[in-house]
């Protein structure tokens, strides 16, 4: 699997008009699986995450989780972060998951999240065309790939 992760202040997704997620300070996870993904990985990641030390303590260092402040989290399905340009200027996605592998990890992904932060978490609709709103805080953008796991 692989994350982006932006720090946020705000953040929304729209699809087909309506708003389906939106959160206060938190983070905006950009999600993509791959192939060889499984549940292991959406246990690795999410733990992860969650204790990512991206928000500012008392002396303004980048010092406290996600699980520390009680920040939100937004979660995008986004096939894209596995887009290889190695044979040209049109991206490949053969890397990437299909739906039906893809799907039951997405959302098992966005379940164990909502366990651990301990609300719920808000989504896009995967497969869908979306428009994104973010109010980027810092800004601070971090990449997470579970098969990379030093990157």
């Amino acid at each position: 699997m692989r994350a982006v992760i932006q720090r946020v202040s705000q953040a929304s997704v729209v699809v087909s008009q309506n708003t389906t997620g939106s959160i206060e300070a938190g983070v905006l996870i950009f999600l993509g699986v791959g192939q060889a993904d499984c549940a292991e990985d959406v246990e690795w990641l999410v733990g992860r995450i969650a204790k990512l030390r991206v928000f500012d303590d008392e002396a303004g260092r980048m010092n406290r989780s996600l699980i520390d402040i009680g920040g939100d989290a937004l979660v995008i399905s986004q096939f894209t972060l596995f887009g290889s340009l190695k044979k040209g200027n049109r991206p490949s996605f053969n890397r990437a998951a299909l739906p039906e592998r893809a799907v039951p990890l997405y959302e098992q992904f966005v379940r164990e999240l909502s366990t651990t932060l301990g609300k719920e978490v808000p989504t896009g609709c995967f497969g869908e065309h979306m428009q994104i709103e973010a109010h980027h805080d810092g800004p601070v953008t971090l990449v997470i790939d579970t098969k990379a796991r030093d990157f």
